[in-house]
């Protein structure tokens, strides 16, 4: 027995010590924590046990591989269980092999079938050679079943990953999956790496060229960057505060807190001028429960706000056009990240806010060529099928597919109500005006020449005006209600209360 226990304290201790002193050294002058100390960050003190601690590569080398290169165990968060899978790129600059997929494997399929949140740890250079090569590479035990997803028959988990070196291979699938991906400012996030784009076509990339910030939050893999590792780990245990452990639990609720606006400032905050910017967060503050906003994919599809927030103590997803950008309007990638939150939202159980002020979609060739009509159907399509309380509150404009965009009536929310501000139709009254009366006006001009067409326009706009305003979409119960904008944040709360019923969700 001595002798074995020996036996286990050297190997533990070659694993405890991952890629030996000089990896380590040279990780830290990278700016980056070994992943044993990720994990001593993220994890509530003592709580993790690790799986998989004494593997070994199947194709031995001549100095230990500790771990295979990935960390893998279960451990907790704020008193929450989580399971961990975490890569240690100081072994082997942190790459795949089969016994590290195995141990990945391992441990999402004990997530997905325990019902816990999967934390992945992303710091990887891809696959190793040539541990993948030839045959090897057809029988690699990525198992997709567990690995990009739950099984069928088990309800979904949260994923929430984060991106804190090179994340390439394995790690950029994990962050492409991930319900919530986090990336520090140094990180990048790509399918291949430099070295091997260059070897394969032959052009030269950095790091953050070929997979950095901007590029990753632009095109969705990446929903909030933050500046060191500490904050992401500060940022994973925020978002998961948001979410259920699985999809078929409540969202976890929180006292009660007062938002930091005052209700009496939204009569106020939005100008009455239509074509007059200002800020929709000011909105929202006044609207939810204060400092709970978290937002969600901030710098892409930036007419448009996603954010988790608690209103009431109850966690609910917050989409809100934004005017200071593009007046609002909604263009492919806007529509995609709605989207994308919208599914999230109504895949763990979080009531969806909608705060309109929205002069339409995008038209024109840009539009088009970013595929605006296919992610325009995918939305309200999928919006139309979620079976969470939906509120949507009309502040302003609310024209065109933009509105049904934002939770307009096609959509089916629970409740649907204006401000008197409310300006609604197919389309804006400038665009609307010219586009209706285009002989009108033009004859009016040839007739009385620039200022009888002035004049009829204005005509014409005021009478369109009078159509949008919100009274008759009252009197048609097309509107639930007209509401003094003091009267929002009760509004909301009692349409997800009723919202939610009495019955089980059907999953």
């Amino acid at each position: 027995m001595t002798e074995r226990l020996t036996e286990l304290r050297r190997r533990r201790e070659i694993a405890y010590g991952m890629g030996g002193p000089e990896k380590v050294e040279r990780h830290h002058a990278s700016g980056r924590l070994t992943v044993r100390e990720r994990i001593e960050g993220l994890l509530d003190e003592g709580s993790f046990y690790e799986l998989g601690l004494l593997a070994e590569p199947e194709l031995r080398h001549e100095r230990p591989i500790p771990a295979d290169g990935a960390v893998t165990g279960w451990g907790r968060i704020d008193g929450r269980q989580v399971c961990v899978i975490a890569i240690d790129a100081t072994t082997l600059a942190g790459t795949t092999a089969p016994v590290s997929m195995r141990k990945q494997n391992r441990i999402a399929e004990v997530a997905a079938k325990k019902g816990l949140p999967l934390i992945l740890l992303c710091d990887a250079d891809g696959g190793r050679i040539p541990d993948v090569m030839g045959w090897r590479f057809s029988g690699l035990p990525l198992d997709f079943t567990t690995f990009l997803q739950v099984p069928e028959g088990y309800a979904e988990i949260p994923r929430i990953a984060a991106v804190l070196g090179p994340g390439y291979g394995d790690s950029a699938l994990h962050a492409g999956t991930a319900h919530v991906t986090v990336m520090t400012e140094s990180s990048s996030i790509a399918l291949s790496g430099p070295s091997v784009v260059e070897g394969a076509i032959g052009e030269q990339v950095s790091d953050h060229d070929l997979g950095g910030p901007e590029h990753a939050q632009e095109v969705g893999t990446a929903h909030l960057v933050v500046p060191s590792e500490k904050e992401a780990f500060d940022a994973i245990a925020a978002y998961l505060s948001y979410l259920p452990n699985n999809a078929a639990r409540p969202a976890p609720m929180a006292p009660a807190v007062a938002p930091l606006g005052s209700a009496e400032s939204l009569r106020e905050i939005v100008p009455t001028n239509s074509r007059q910017a200002y800020d929709m967060f000011d909105v929202i503050s006044a609207v939810v429960d204060g400092d709970t906003v978290l937002p969600w994919r901030p710098q892409a599809g930036k007419a448009v706000i996603t954010a988790l927030a608690r209103m009431g103590g109850q966690p609910v997803g917050v989409i809100a056009n934004q005017p200071r950008f593009g007046a609002g309007a909604l263009d492919a990638r806007a529509l995609e990240k709605i989207h994308d939150f919208a599914h999230t939202c109504d895949t763990f159980n979080l009531p969806l806010v909608f705060l309109q002020d929205v002069p339409g979609l995008m038209i024109g060739i840009e539009a088009e060529r970013q595929g605006i009509v296919l992610r325009y159907e995918k939305l309200v399509a999928r919006l139309a099928r979620a079976k969470v309380p939906q509120v949507s509150v009309i502040i302003r404009k609310a024209y065109g597919g933009g509105h049904y965009a934002m939770g307009g009536r096609p959509t089916r929310p629970d409740l649907l109500v204006a401000w008197p501000t409310a300006e609604m139709g197919f389309m804006a009254p400038d665009i609307g005006v010219k586009t209706v009366n285009r002989r009108r006006l033009e004859k009016a001009e040839a007739e009385g020449g620039l200022k009888a067409r002035h004049r009829l326009e204005a005509e014409l706009t005021e009478h369109w005006l009078d159509e949008s305003a919100p009274w008759e979409a009252a009197a048609h119960t097309y509107l639930d209600d007209i509401i003094d904008p003091i009267e929002t944040r009760r509004a909301i709360l009692t349409g997800i209360e009723f919202g939610w019923g009495d019955r089980d969700r059907v999953k």
